[in-house]
């Protein structure tokens, strides 16, 4: 699964987008150099039910931005993204 397959699951199950988690993040202080991934999935979990995969690729966002690896951006396989800039605006934005 993509990374950005992954971001759209998230919405799919949530309600929300991927930029909505990053403000919500920011307001509860997450964004904030040492914050521990452990805390971030703990809170992703107990309050959208979201497992430890799926909260993951929400640390990403909520720590980095949009700017993912070109690792697999253009190349074959299931875990092949379109870019290397993820889409965080929602799937209806699309």
């Amino acid at each position: 699964m993509s990374f950005q397959a992954y971001l759209d699951n998230i919405e799919a199950k949530t309600g929300k987008a991927p930029d909505e988690f990053v403000k919500l993040a920011k307001e509860k202080g997450f964004d904030k150099p040492g914050t521990k991934a452990g805390e971030i999935i703990a809170w992703l979990k107990d309050d959208f039910g979201l497992g430890r995969g799926h909260a993951m690729a929400l640390v990403h966002v909520i720590k980095h931005g949009a700017q993912i690896s070109d690792k697999h951006v253009g190349s074959a396989g299931s875990h092949r993204d379109e870019s290397d800039t993820l889409r965080l605006d929602g799937t209806e934005s699309r």
